[in-house]
C-alpha cells in the first residue's frame, strides 16, 4: 500500500483580501497542505481565521526555513516579481496571485530561474474554475453552437465611488486598474478558448470622477472572421448576461456569476458536498433551430487548482496553470496598453488613421 504523501508545508505571503480569500479558506481546508506561517501585519486578523498558525512579519524567515515547501504570494501586483524572485532563488515552489507580474520581461525571468532549480511556478488565475466558464467551455467543446464567431465576456460592477486609497485603484501604482485586475481573468479565459489572437483592439479609460486608474475597458480580439469581446465598468447597474456566444448552429446566453467569492467571504467550507452549485435560475440559454433549451451551470470548483498543485508538486507533473499561459495574459495587456497609447499619440498630433 502506497504511503500518502505529507502535506506540503506552506507559507501564504499577506492577508489581504485575496490571500484571507481566496487562498487561506483552501490551503486550510484541503489536507494535502499544512499551513504553517502567514507573512502579514494583521495578526490579528490571521489569528482570527487561522488560530494556530504562526505569524510572521519578515518574509526573510519564510526564505531561510528548509522546511517551506510552497510559497503563495498575495500582495499587491508590483511586489510580485521581487517576492516570487526570492522564493524561486532559494529552492521554494511559488504560487503567485494573478496577474502574474506587471512586465512580461519580469515573468521570462521568474520563468528562467523556475527552470533552473527545477520548482513548480505558477499563477492563480481561479476563474478558470468557475461554474459559468466550465459550462461555456463545455457547450463550444460538444459543438452545440457551431463554429464560433462571436464571443463575448462582461465583467462588470456597480460601484460609481472610486477608491484611490486602495492600491488596485491607485495612481502611477504600477499593475493597477481594472485590466491588470478584471481583465487579466477575462483575457486568459478567451486565452484558453482560442488562443492567441491575431490582433488586438483597446480602449481603456478612467469613468468615474476621482478615478486615479482605469475603471474601464473594451477589448477586441480578432481570430480571422471571428471576434472576442472583452468588457468591464464600474458604472453598471444592471450587466445583463456575463457571457453571450454566437455560433453557425445557435446563441448561448449566460447570466450571474459564479458563487464561490460570495460563499469564501461568508466563511463558508469550500469541502462541504455542495460547493460552487449555481442557482438555478442562472441557468445558461441556448438557442438553436427555433428552440430555447435551458442548461445547468457545472459547479465550479477553486480547490481543483490546489488539489492539481499537489500533484504536481508529489509526482513532478504539470502545473494547473503553467507560466506559460499566465506569460501570455501579461503580453496581452500590454499589446493592449500600447494600443491606447497609440491612439492617444494620435488624437494629441492629429494623426487618425
Amino acid at each position: 500500500m502506497n504511503k500518502f504523501p505529507p502535506p506540503i508545508e506552506t507559507a501564504l505571503i499577506g492577508f489581504g483580501f485575496s490571500g484571507r480569500i481566496f487562498h487561506a479558506p483552501f490551503l486550510k481546508a484541503l489536507p494535502q497542505y499544512s499551513l504553517g506561517c502567514v507573512v502579514s501585519s494583521q495578526v490579528q486578523k490571521v489569528n482570527e481565521f487561522l488560530p494556530e498558525t504562526k505569524v510572521e512579519a519578515n518574509f526573510d524567515t519564510i526564505l531561510k526555513d528548509p522546511n517551506i515547501e510552497l510559497v503563495v504570494i498575495a500582495t499587491p501586483n508590483d511586489t510580485h516579481y521581487s517576492l516570487a524572485k526570492a522564493a524561486l532563488e532559494v529552492g521554494k515552489n511559488v504560487v503567485i496571485d494573478k496577474p502574474f507580474t506587471v512586465k512580461s520581461k519580469e515573468a521570462i525571468h521568474l520563468m528562467d530561474i523556475a527552470k533552473c532549480h527545477q520548482k513548480h511556478l505558477t499563477v492563480f488565475h481561479n476563474r478558470r474554475w468557475d461554474g459559468d466558464f466550465l459550462t461555456i467551455k463545455d457547450v463550444i467543446e460538444k459543438g452545440l453552437l457551431g463554429d464560433i464567431y462571436l464571443y463575448e465576456a462582461h465583467y462588470h460592477r456597480y460601484r460609481p465611488h472610486a477608491r484611490p486609497d486602495r492600491w488596485k485603484e491607485g495612481h502611477n501604482v504600477p499593475g493597477s486598474g481594472t485590466l491588470y485586475d478584471l481583465g487579466a481573468h477575462l483575457i486568459d479565459q478567451a486565452l484558453q478558448l482560442f488562443g492567441p489572437p491575431e490582433s488586438v483592439q483597446a480602449d481603456v479609460a478612467r469613468q468615474r470622477p476621482g478615478s486615479l486608474a482605469d475603471d474601464y475597458f473594451h477589448l477586441t480580439f480578432t481570430y480571422g472572421g471571428k471576434r472576442v469581446i472583452l468588457k468591464s465598468s464600474s458604472l453598471v447597474y444592471n450587466p445583463g448576461p456575463r457571457y453571450q456566444i454566437h455560433g453557425t448552429q445557435g446563441s448561448f446566453l449566460k447570466s450571474g456569476i459564479d458563487p464561490q467569492e460570495e460563499d469564501l467571504m461568508a466563511d463558508k467550507n469550500p469541502l462541504d458536498f455542495d460547493w460552487g452549485v449555481t442557482k438555478a435560475d442562472q441557468d445558461g440559454l441556448l438557442s438553436y433551430d427555433s428552440q430555447q433549451l435551458k442548461i445547468s451551470t457545472l459547479p465550479g470548483n477553486y480547490g481543483a487548482f490546489y488539489t492539481q498543485l499537489a500533484e504536481a508538486i508529489w509526482n513532478n507533473k504539470p502545473a494547473p496553470v503553467l507560466a506559460e499561459d499566465a506569460l501570455q495574459v501579461i503580453q496581452l495587456i500590454e499589446k493592449c496598453m500600447d494600443t491606447v497609447l497609440i491612439k492617444k499619440k494620435n488624437i494629441q498630433t492629429g494623426h487618425f488613421k
